[in-house]
């Protein structure tokens, strides 16, 4: 078998065989294959795409590459939950402790932030104390004693994408959907759990900018999930806007705290209710308006917030902060941002102002950057509010004097005022499953 035969039939629109796909995949781990052959494949694939059995095929063998996870040891169903990623998301902090609550066992790996889009274990470690990076056994046996542990993805999983993922982003392939469901799902399968929920991101914010490419992506996604045994479910949310109103790493657990002692933002309560619902539905407690009924459930008696501690307790977290947000460190420096003329708050450009919380120090533009967990923005105003000309529409929060001018240039070019008030977006699009895609 050649490399060389493999990029010629890519490239003519052919099929590839499981073979050739493993060939591929092995020589390129071991690097016996050179990067400019699979650079080449990578470009063949994003033009001439894949079908659903070898984008199958393509993430078994990625998520094979490397170390897997057996979750067996830990007993009861499992269930995953992914984020295609956006600007504010702190759902995992609040749905992960729900369904754990509920007695699903959660056994997740998490990445850290690049861009203008916020990392879970970011967020977590601007908790003091609190260990992402933990030894299998202590990750197993905090999920056994509480339920759910939370940590950052290991250095051996998946070694494929890693190699496959640094040509993509230097060859203009990223963009590819069977690569991307192929990146994502490789690391989803290889983590081990039983169930996976994927939440595909739509809008302003998201990787996928409209809606029709977001269920492409699930439903591929999903049906990667599906071959390879596992039960799995997509939903298309929001990302027109950023989600609650805190967006960088403490204020964001800060918020999540909140929303899980019951007085959490409308949009981000009502999005990991959801989110919720479906991991329980997918672990088999019931239909999903049972499990709507048990996850709000878990909030209003406090029982899911109490999970949260548990966990962060477990990972060597400082509790006192989360029963009391005002304990986190605090940035040197806050600033309003007012708004510049008086109507209707008609849009918000969520890139944008995920870039501005970057600009802060709340992201990073290299993965060694260094995080200012303190760092972000506070939005007072949100799309369909009415605002008056000075009226604060944000606060930001840095620890440099020097960041602010940026930033606020950032968040202002994000900012649509208008006369007339918008059309209020959906923050649930669309349900993919096995079956095919559900629309209210």
């Amino acid at each position: 078998m050649r490399m060389y035969d493999i990029i010629a039939k890519k490239r003519d629109g052919g099929e590839l065989s499981a073979g050739e796909i493993a060939f591929w995949i092995a020589g390129c781990v071991r690097g016996d294959i050179p990067d400019y052959q699979t650079a080449a494949l990578l470009m063949a694939v994003c033009l001439r795409g894949m079908t659903e059995r070898e984008t199958a095929d393509l993430t078994l063998c990625m998520a094979r590459s490397g170390e897997t996870v057996d979750l067996s040891a830990i007993g009861g169903v499992t269930v995953d939950k992914h984020s295609t990623g956006g600007v504010g998301d702190k759902t995992t902090l609040v749905v992960s402790p729900i369904a754990a609550s509920l007695g699903v066992r959660v056994a997740k790996m998490s990445g850290r932030g690049l861009g203008y889009t916020g990392g879970t274990v970011d967020k977590l470690e601007s908790i003091p104390g609190l260990r992402t990076a933990l030894g299998r056994e202590d990750f197993l046996g905090i999920v056994r004693r509480v339920g759910v542990c939370l940590i950052g993805q290991s250095g051996d999983l998946v070694p494929a994408d890693k190699k496959l993922y640094a040509l993509r982003d230097v060859t203009a392939t990223v963009e590819s959907i069977p690569l991307i469901a192929s990146s994502i799902m490789s690391k989803k399968i290889a983590a081990g759990s039983d169930c996976i929920l994927l939440d595909v991101k739509t809008g302003s914010g998201a990787f996928m900018k409209t809606e029709a490419d977001s269920i492409r992506l699930a439903r591929t996604m999903v049906s990667i999930g599906e071959r390879a045994g596992r039960r799995t479910v997509a939903l298309i949310t929001d990302m027109s806007r950023p989600l609650g109103n805190a967006v960088g790493n403490a204020l964001e657990v800060a918020e999540a705290c909140g929303t899980l002692r019951g007085r959490g933002p409308e949009d981000l309560t009502g999005l990991c209710v959801e989110l919720a619902a479906n991991m329980l539905a997918l672990a088999g407690f019931g239909d999903l308006p049972a499990c709507r009924k048990a996850a709000r459930g878990q909030i209003e008696n406090g029982r899911a917030f109490q999970k949260f501690r548990e966990m962060a307790a477990a990972q060597g977290g400082d509790v006192s902060v989360l029963d009391d947000p005002s304990r986190f460190p605090q940035a040197a420096l806050r600033r309003d941002v007012p708004a510049r003329t008086s109507g209707y708050l008609r849009s918000m450009d969520t890139q944008a102002c995920g870039a501005a919380a970057m600009e802060l120090g709340a992201g990073r533009e290299k993965k060694d950057d260094p995080v200012d967990f303190s760092a972000g923005i506070v939005l007072r105003k949100k799309p369909g509010d009415r605002v008056e000309a000075g009226e604060p529409l944000a606060a930001f929060h840095t620890s440099s004097e020097r960041r602010f001018a940026a930033a606020e240039r950032l968040f202002q070019s994000a900012v649509e005022i208008g006369d007339l008030p918008p059309r209020a977006a959906p923050l649930l699009h669309a349900r993919v499953t096995k079956d095919g895609v559900e629309k209210d």
